[in-house]
């Protein structure tokens, strides 16, 4: 990898654009995205299964035109939950430690609430701190520890965001208030 890939990118938080999935053109951004970035390999058709079926649940970032970041989403039906899941978050490396995936992680999840779910899970490598961190922010807990879960052979920890039992309008999962979040220490890097 190139040394100036690993530099800061230098922006504004305005500067940064996130829109919603909108059609075939942004496939093979999410696509590079993901592939360059995370250590599973997909092939498209388990990208289009995400798009196709739950569009308005996939997000991207862009800065000046580049695709800095995306989510891809999906929600259904789990064992008598209907719940929503979050399958792949990518942020490039000089975009990281911004907020780009919270912004990004935190559309997916409202979109999830107001569309009746009632908790939302994912799989993150337990050597991943930065992901465990960012979902910790938010107010995942850690469910459950899957060995040898990845293809690499790294074990992962299946998170779970649980939704309080109330009006849609009124709730907003352990993610009110973002800023006082940072006050808190992660106990679980320790």
């Amino acid at each position: 990898m190139e040394a100036s890939s690993e530099e800061k990118a230098e922006f504004e938080e305005a500067e940064i654009e996130y829109v919603s999935y909108g059609g075939e053109h942004h496939l093979p951004l999410i696509m590079s995205l993901v592939d360059q970035e995370l250590s599973e390999p997909y092939s498209i058709f388990t990208y289009r299964y995400f798009v196709y079926l739950w569009p308005q649940l996939s997000f991207l970032a862009f800065h000046k035109g580049k695709c800095v970041g995306t989510v891809v989403c999906k929600m259904g039906e789990h064992r008598n939950t209907f719940r929503g899941y979050i399958a792949m978050l990518v942020v490039i490396k000089p975009y990281r430690g911004r907020g780009i995936a919270t912004e990004l992680v935190t559309r997916s999840i409202r979109m999830m609430m107001e569309s009746g779910c009632e908790e939302v899970t994912l799989e993150a490598e337990v050597t991943n701190k930065g992901a465990l961190a960012l979902y910790g922010r938010l107010g995942f807990i850690r469910a459950k520890r899957l060995f040898h879960y990845y293809l690499n052979g790294v074990d992962a920890f299946r998170l779970k965001l649980l939704f309080p039992p109330q009006d849609v309008h009124h709730s907003e999962p352990m993610m009110t208030n973002r800023d006082a979040s940072h006050e808190h220490t992660d106990l679980d890097s320790t």
